[in-house]
């Protein structure tokens, strides 16, 4: 299951994994109209028991905290958060109906160990991320089921190079290389790591 399967990252992920012989299961951003309580629940329910849940639904924003708004703020946790906390709870039933253990994925984000200015909100919701993974690792441990985050710095896409066309985007990673991190930590070949928030920096 790969949650945001269809922005940038997510396209990588699914591809990769599809590669490898995966049968993928895509869902895409939220519907911001609709409750996403009860959208996550139906989706996961229609899908037969998943091994691994690999949540890469996100967004970013960023401003002096002087000029960030409660509903800035919210929305940051809505989006990042939320997402997050909702895709690890129905996951968790879904591979427990399956023959034993299982993977999640999430995605937090550098700034959580290597905080930037003017991005409170955005690093709020990410740390919360980070949190939820160590404290699912050490939830789940005895049902085989490892958690584990990954820390990108700016990816390499199309939308983040035309907001940065003067950035030096060859130190940036490519979806293809975060999704062989991602891949890895979804896989049976990851038989011991839980609990880590894995940096996938690029070259910076």
């Amino acid at each position: 299951m790969v949650t945001g399967g269809r922005g940038a990252l997510g396209k990588g992920v699914v591809e990769l994994l599809t590669a490898k012989g995966a049968i993928v299961h895509v869902a895409d951003r939220p519907d911001a109209q609709l409750d996403h309580e009860a959208g996550a629940v139906a989706f996961y329910e229609a899908l037969p028991p998943i091994w691994a849940s690999i949540h890469l639904v996100g967004g970013f924003a960023m401003a002096p905290i002087a000029e960030t708004s409660l509903a800035d703020f919210e929305a940051q946790w809505k989006v990042n958060t939320v997402t997050c906390f909702l895709a690890c709870r129905e996951a968790v039933k879904s591979i427990r109906k399956g023959s034993g253990g299982g993977r999640i994925v999430n995605v937090a984000a550098r700034p959580v160990i290597a905080a930037v200015g003017g991005m409170t909100s955005y690093l709020a919701a990410k740390a919360s991320v980070a949190a939820i993974t160590q404290g699912l690792a050490a939830e789940l441990i005895g049902d085989g089921i490892l958690v584990n985050a990954i820390l990108p710095s700016t990816i390499d896409t199309p939308a983040n190079r035309a907001s940065m066309p003067k950035a030096d985007h060859a130190t940036w990673p490519r979806p293809s290389e975060i999704a062989e991190t991602i891949a890895f930590l979804a896989s049976p070949e990851n038989a011991l790591t839980s609990g880590a928030l894995v940096p996938v920096f690029g070259r910076a």
